[in-house]
This record gives C-alpha cells, sequence and structure tokens, in this order.
C-alpha cells in the first residue's frame, strides 16, 4: 500500500472515530500527524509543525475571546431581546428576526454553534409560546448562522480564505460570503412556506394595536427570568455558562436589558472590528484580541471568565486538522489525490463527488474539519483550470456547512435540546429527515448554479 494512500485511510479513520467516539477531531488529526508523519513520511518535528495555521491560530481565539466577553457582559442578551422587540408583535416576523440575529453574530466572529446557542432557546421558546413550527424555527436559526458564518471577518470565512490564500488559489471573499448567504435565505424561504409560514401572518399579532408596546404575554419587560434550568436570574446579570437563559411558556419571553457602559463598549468594539478589517485592511484576530485585552482591562470583573470560554475545542479541531493536511501535503498526498480525481476523466462529476463527500460528512461530524480537509485536496484538480475555483471553493464551503440542521451535528443538537414542550422523538425524525433532504439536494443544486456555468 502506497504511503499516500495510507494517509488518506488514516484521514478517514480520523472521521469516523471523531464521529462514532465523541473524541476531538482535532486532537485525533495531531495524533494522526505524529504517526503519519514520523512512520509514513519520515518526517521530524520540523516538518510536522510546518503545516500549523499561526494565523488562523491567531484569528479564532482572538475573535472568540472578544466574543466570550460580549456575552460574559450581557451585550449578546441586549442584541438579541433588543431584536426581538423589532417585530413588534407581528408572530411572522420573529423567524427571520432570528435569522437575521444568527447571521449577524456569525457575520461578526461568532462561532456557528455558539450563535446558536445564544439565540436558538429564546428562538424555540418563542415557537412554543406563539404555535410557530419548532422545525421551521430552529431551521431558521441554523440558517441563519449559516447564511452570515462566511462574511471576511467571520470563523468560517477566515478558515476558507485563509486556506485559498495558503494554497494560492483563486479567491473572492465576498463571492463566497454571498453564496452561502443567498443559498441559505433561499432554503430557509422554502422552509418557512412548507412549515406554515403563511399561516402566520393571519395569526394576530402579538399587540393590541399596531404600534403599541408589546402587552400581556408578549410583553417583553425588565423582570426576573426564569432558566430552562429552574433558576431565576436577573436581568442585569449573566447566568453561569452551565446555565442556559431561556423562557418557558408560562413566564415572559425575554426581558429587555438597559446599555450599560460595559455593554455600549463592547458594542463600539464590535463595529470597530467591522471597520478595522473591512476599511483598513487589519488582521482580525490581532484586532479582536487588543479590543478584548482593552475591555478585559477596563471591567475585568465582566471578562474574568472570558478567556475559559474562548472555543478551544474549535481551536485544537480546526489547528489539528490543518497540521495533519499540512503533514499530507509534505509528504505529496494532496498531489496524487487531486490527481486521482482529475483522472476520473469528467470533471464536473468530479466536483460534484466532492461536494456530496463534503455534505455527507459533515451532516455527521465537523463542517469545520471537512473543509480544511476538502478544499486543500481538490488543489490540484482546481489548478488544471477546467473547473473555476472561486464557485468550486463556495460550492464545498456551502455544501459543508448548510447540512448542519442534521440533529448529529453541533447546530442541530442545539436546537434539539433547546425545542421546550415537545415530542423530542419525534423532533428528532423531524430534523434527521429534514437534514438528509438538504444533503441530498442542496451539493447538487449549488454546483449546478456554482460550478458548471464556470466549466471550460
Amino acid at each position: 500500500m502506497s504511503p499516500e494512500l495510507i494517509s488518506i485511510l488514516v484521514l478517514a479513520v480520523v472521521f469516523v472515530i471523531a464521529t462514532t467516539r465523541s473524541i476531538n477531531m482535532g486532537a485525533l488529526a495531531f495524533a494522526a500527524a505524529f504517526a503519519v508523519g514520523t512512520l509514513v513520511a519520515d518526517l521530524d518535528a520540523d516538518g510536522i509543525f510546518a503545516g500549523f495555521p499561526g494565523d488562523l491560530f491567531v484569528v479564532l481565539v482572538g475573535v472568540t475571546y472578544l466574543f466570550a466577553i460580549a456575552r460574559s457582559n450581557g451585550t449578546t442578551d441586549w442584541l438579541v431581546h433588543a431584536s426581538v422587540r423589532l417585530v413588534r408583535g407581528r408572530v411572522a416576523l420573529i423567524p427571520w428576526v432570528m435569522f437575521a440575529l444568527t447571521g449577524a453574530l456569525t457575520a461578526i466572529g461568532a462561532v456557528s454553534p455558539a450563535a446558536v446557542a445564544i439565540v436558538a432557546p429564546i428562538a424555540l421558546s418563542f415557537a412554543a409560546r406563539y404555535g410557530i413550527s419548532p422545525l421551521l424555527m430552529g431551521a431558521m436559526v441554523v440558517h441563519g448562522a449559516q447564511g452570515g458564518g462566511f462574511s471576511p471577518i467571520s470563523i468560517y470565512g477566515s478558515i476558507v480564505n485563509g486556506i485559498v490564500e495558503r494554497e494560492k488559489l483563486p479567491g473572492n471573499e465576498v463571492t463566497l460570503f454571498l453564496a452561502s448567504l443567498i443559498v441559505n435565505i433561499v432554503i430557509a424561504g422554502v422552509v418557512f412556506v412548507v412549515c406554515g409560514g403563511l399561516r402566520l401572518w393571519r395569526q394576530d399579532s402579538l399587540t393590541k394595536g399596531a404600534g403599541d408596546a408589546p402587552q400581556g404575554r408578549g410583553e417583553l419587560r425588565d423582570q426576573p427570568q426564569r432558566s430552562g434550568t429552574g433558576t431565576t436570574t436577573d436581568p442585569g446579570t449573566r447566568p453561569s455558562p452551565t446555565t442556559t437563559t431561556t423562557a418557558t411558556p408560562e413566564t415572559a419571553p425575554a426581558p429587555t436589558l438597559s446599555l450599560t457602559p460595559p455593554r455600549t463598549a463592547t458594542l463600539l468594539s464590535l463595529v470597530a472590528l467591522v471597520v478595522a478589517v473591512l476599511a483598513f485592511d487589519l488582521d482580525a484576530g490581532l484586532t479582536a484580541i487588543t479590543l478584548a485585552v482593552l475591555l478585559s482591562t477596563a471591567w475585568p470583573e465582566d471578562s474574568r471568565k472570558a478567556v475559559g470560554e474562548i472555543a478551544w475545542p474549535t481551536v485544537l479541531l480546526i489547528c489539528g486538522v490543518l497540521t495533519y493536511v499540512g503533514v499530507l501535503d509534505e509528504m505529496g498526498t494532496i498531489t496524487w489525490a487531486g490527481e486521482g480525481v482529475s483522472g476520473i476523466g469528467v470533471p464536473l462529476l468530479a466536483a460534484v463527488l466532492l461536494c456530496y463527500i463534503g455534505a455527507i460528512v459533515s451532516a455527521f461530524a465537523s463542517s469545520v474539519g471537512i473543509m480544511g480537509a476538502l478544499i486543500p485536496l481538490a488543489v490540484p484538480f482546481l489548478a488544471q483550470g477546467e473547473i473555476g475555483a472561486v464557485g468550486m471553493v463556495a460550492a464545498l464551503a456551502v455544501s459543508a456547512t448548510v447540512v448542519d440542521v442534521s440533529p448529529f451535528s453541533t447546530n442541530g443538537a442545539l436546537v434539539l435540546a433547546a425545542a421546550p414542550d415537545v415530542d423530542r422523538e419525534r423532533f428528532f425524525r423531524q430534523l434527521m429527515v429534514y437534514g438528509g433532504i438538504v444533503v441530498a439536494v442542496v451539493p447538487a443544486v449549488v454546483w449546478l448554479v456554482m460550478v458548471v456555468p464556470g466549466f471550460g
């Protein structure tokens, strides 16, 4: 058996073990990089660490550090509750507010599961209170998170654009962002219609009269809020990381939080991050760390736990997988695999197969991990010039992330866990069927729209 084939099989084993044994894929990938690099590729430690993505490490740590502070001091709660009040009692707008909110959170740097974890409990509580399909609300939250997930300063966007740059592929950050955003908006629109969204337009509004503040059950007011664990929290404080604050149908859906100085400063910091990266082309990771340190210095009591809430599992995942991919590159496996895909003789067939591989694996494992592995593996295939690199990268990225509605993925599992007063077995089957439909349909559609026009 050739060394290249061994390294590919080891990568497959890493995905299988990570999926079936709930072990961080990055940790497995580091171990695999050590074993394959030493025993198969005859690499020393310097050769193995040559593929360590130091730049992406800083982006992941910096952005999630800043966002952890935003969660700690209640800024994310303020954003959620302010957005909910914008509907002014219009039930049908609530799913779209949740879509927009999770999209905005991931677009400014929140890890997708973090955004879903913040918004899903409140969104699903509203669904239970006002008769909205939990599948509709859960799908809107997840697709919203993925819709904003590829902005130039987002985690996914930074990862994919970083890989494209490192592999010297043609890239377009705006095209990648818009491709994911448009696909997820279209899917959300279809789900909205199929799952009863049109009925919501005919449903009584949450308010007694147009323009009035919400009253009665829909009222959003400052009061102690009951969490999903049975504890109460003051609206001006944050619960512990293990306590998810959600409204139940027996309580007001959410309190309105005031803008305290730490929250105002954090909002300004998030705006400053966007401006610094987009207008001045500053490094997102270093800028985010700098802003987080400034906030921590000014309000240490709000930021004390933020370092511990950095998305370390995601950092480990990304760095491990990309380090292993670096070993594959060092030993020539990427070139070997790319030539094998190209050897199919039908470039468009090879392209759609890659999209389906990304979707199927991602539905059961990590979207980030599969993107980190598939895009580099497709480099030699794309280098031939028959398939447009920008469209192919966008198709792979969308295929690998849009399937996160699967209950086997982190986002889907968060939605399943956050839904109150539902038959969980039935809801699980709904999510599984819906995830299967997305896996079966979306890769072919994005291939047809993004890849086929660029062929030739």
